[in-house]
């Protein structure tokens, strides 16, 4: 992921270093428990516990043997006596990098969590100030009927959550280890020594590993993370829908002396929620080489090694920035609530159109003859741009059944809302 999207916390698991510590985390647990198992003298394993790699000497040794593992351990036993022997017994380099990574990714896994509540709480904090703030409801880009911006910003707080859940799942599913040796056999490693080394590091045991921990976790993982930035992406085009200068009812956060265009100066774009949006597109792309990684030849091969030293770091710092983003979009969001409203009035009272046609019919007209006679003058006021409430009036037949009050007081916005509060309390938002 180029710096531009990559933000400091989410970057630093990713580092190289990162991937060397927790490789050596892994090498000296499997180490104490060889140790406990009698196998490496207590004396050489005080003296393990110091061992570091090198970096320097690390990225040298690289350059001849083209073997980043045998690279890592030379950088350590060239430093340590005798008891550098003891380093990688009866490993392959899958048990340390498998294990390692299910490190990396719990990390990241923390890290997004912290983004998603982040997100949620300034959701929830909008969607109960806007609780009744009166907008038009849209099906296929045309008005509908009268909802509220809060009741909107309520889903999305609840669909969040759901997408929460499915991370710290998927989280769950991936915090397994393995050290099983070179097809999983536990021929030059016991159980026992897995067992203990997955306690030390806090990971689950993978029941049964070839060299590598199945590729359906991942795959698991990046589609989670797939389906939570595709929920940001439809946050973010509502956003840039109501951001349309015809539209305009909210805007993003525009600071002092930013700028929209270098040829325009009047600009204020929605790029932030743009930018939302391409990147979601990014990660599902992600989505589809994790699921390629999951057929691997017999015990493995390694062709899902390197496309997932792109995806998954790529995939983790994606979404950090741009659930990170989207929050800062609806921090700052600008609401314009004078504007909804006078959107909602933009088709003079076709909105409507049904709860006269409920009316109606509760009021003995068969329902094929209410609704011609409502589409009718609905057709009328979308063709000729007139009042669908006069047009309504002037009507004999809906006059003889919603006489005077009883019309009127169909044309009220407030009805929409009647059952907001009973939404709120099912979601908890109070």
């Amino acid at each position: 992921m180029i710096d531009r999207y990559a933000l400091p916390k989410m970057k630093r698991v990713w580092t190289d270093r990162t991937k060397y510590d927790a490789w050596l985390r892994v090498e000296l647990a499997v180490c104490e428990a060889w140790a406990e198992q009698g196998v490496i003298p207590r004396n050489d394993f005080t003296k393990l516990r110091a061992a570091r790699y090198h970096l320097r000497r690390l990225n040298e040794v690289f350059e001849t043997t083209r073997h980043d593992m045998t690279a890592f351990l030379r950088s350590i036993t060239e430093r340590l006596g005798p008891e550098g022997r003891w380093l990688h017994l009866g490993l392959t380099s899958s048990d340390v990098m498998d294990t390692a990574l299910a490190l990396q990714l719990g990390e990241a896994a923390e890290l997004l969590d912290d983004d998603l509540s982040a997100l949620r709480d300034v959701l929830k904090k909008a969607a109960l100030r806007h609780k009744r703030t009166i907008m038009i409801g849209r099906t296929h880009g045309v008005h509908a009927e009268p909802t509220s911006f809060g009741l909107k910003l309520a889903g999305w707080w609840d669909e969040v959550g759901r997408q929460q859940q499915r991370l710290r799942n998927a989280a769950k599913e991936m915090a397994v280890g393995k050290i099983s040796g070179a097809v999983g056999t536990h021929a030059m490693v016991p159980p026992e020594v897995e067992m203990r080394v997955c306690e030390i590091l806090g990971l689950r045991v993978e029941p049964v590993s070839t060299q590598i921990v199945p590729r359906d976790r991942h795959a698991q993982f990046v589609l989670t993370l797939a389906l939570v930035a595709s929920s940001l992406e439809k946050f973010a085009t509502e956003v840039r829908h109501l951001q349309r200068t015809e539209v305009r009812e909210v805007e993003e956060p525009f600071g002092e002396g930013q700028t929209g265009s270098s040829a325009m100066p009047h600009k204020r774009n929605p790029e932030l929620s743009e930018r939302v949006c391409g990147l979601a597109r990014l990660i599902r792309g992600h989505a589809v080489t994790a699921l390629e990684n999951v057929a691997l030849w017999h015990e493995r091969d390694i062709s899902h090694s390197s496309a997932e030293r792109v995806i998954l770091p790529d995939a983790c710092m994606a979404l950090d920035y741009s659930a990170q983003t989207f929050t800062r979009i609806m921090s700052g969001l600008r609401v314009y609530d004078d504007r909804m409203i006078r959107n909602v009035e933009m088709t003079r009272g076709l909105v409507f159109s049904q709860r006269v046609l409920l009316a109606l019919i509760e009021r003995g007209l068969p329902r094929e003859e209410a609704y011609e006679l409502v589409q009718g003058h609905a057709m009328q006021a979308w063709d000729k741009d007139l009042d669908f409430r006069g047009l309504l009036r002037a009507n004999k037949k809906v006059r003889r059944c919603l006489p005077g009050k009883d019309l009127e007081a169909l044309f009220d916005y407030a009805y929409y809302l009647r059952h907001v509060d009973a939404s709120f309390q099912r979601l908890g938002l109070v």
